[in-house]
């Protein structure tokens, strides 16, 4: 959060006031929130694309680390979250 305030000319303070103000949510969770969309798609659009890899492209340093947040996030590991939505399609 430190580079956007910087990039906006802000704070941390007031980047993270004025960005809860306009989006409705903090900065942390919202980043959070679009990382694991961008991996729910991931996991379904391409299904031959390893779950590490995915972890990799979105940021993480390890499998486990994505596998844990995507399971606080989704409610389901990501294993799961892709089998359930082949099986759905």
């Amino acid at each position: 959060m430190g580079e956007l305030a910087r990039a906006a000319g802000m704070s941390r303070t007031a980047f993270a006031a004025r960005f809860k103000a306009l989006v409705g949510r903090p900065a942390y969770d919202y980043a959070i929130a679009w990382r694991m969309s961008l991996a729910r798609d991931a996991l379904v659009r391409d299904p031959a694309r390893s779950i590490g890899q995915i972890a990799f492209d979105l940021g993480y340093k390890s499998e486990s680390a994505f596998s844990t947040a995507f399971r606080r996030e989704v409610g389901m590991a990501p294993r799961a979250y892709r089998a359930a939505a082949w099986m759905r399609a």
